[in-house]
């Protein structure tokens, strides 16, 4: 008798063991601030890419043109860094761009000259400040330890790319005589 109960509680701890270990992480759990972190990152990096990609062709000034490249360039390294830390969670990161990054490109598909330099450059500040404060929040109260250390190694390339496009908006305004 007693055989058959250390039996039986051995398959039952063997078991629950087992279940735990077929459990999602909390990063995979819907709802999950480092999830959510990991898509909007993934989302958001995409857009600037394509973006950048926009900025290279049809940016006037030498100026917006390398803060293009560089969009594409930094982004492209950041982005598969992390989807390969998506990819070891089994996360399906987007495909495609989200609406409003979609509605932005049109917008500027049909301008040009130092309209396109203008709104792209705009753009880019307003997005860098949200990413900057995204990802410092992130690198501090992450729970994932790799997904807050990518936000951390990252939050630098971010803040660099914010003051480039400020300076940019400055020299942008400033040969139009327009006011930010």
């Amino acid at each position: 008798m007693k055989g058959v109960l250390f039996t039986g509680i051995a398959l039952a701890l063997a078991a629950s063991a087992w279940a735990q270990s077929k459990t999602p992480n909390s990063t995979r759990q819907s709802g999950s601030a480092d999830l959510e972190f990991i898509l909007a990152a993934a989302q958001g990096g995409m857009a600037e890419v394509e973006l950048g990609k926009v900025a290279v062709q049809q940016g006037t000034s030498e100026e917006v043109k390398k803060f293009g490249q560089r969009m594409v360039t930094d982004h492209s390294k950041g982005g598969d860094e992390l989807k390969a830390i998506a990819e070891q969670r089994g996360i399906s990161l987007p495909s495609d761009l989200d609406t409003k990054d979609k509605a932005l490109m049109t917008r500027l598909s049909k301008l040009h000259g130092a309209s396109f330099d203008r709104t792209y450059i705009r753009s880019m500040v307003s997005d860098h400040k949200q990413d900057v404060a995204e990802f410092r929040r992130e690198s501090m109260s992450g729970k994932d330890p790799e997904v807050k250390t990518w936000a951390a190694k990252m939050l630098p390339t971010l803040e660099d790319h914010l003051k480039e496009a400020e300076t940019a908006n400055k020299t942008s305004a400033s040969k139009t005589g327009a006011a930010n």
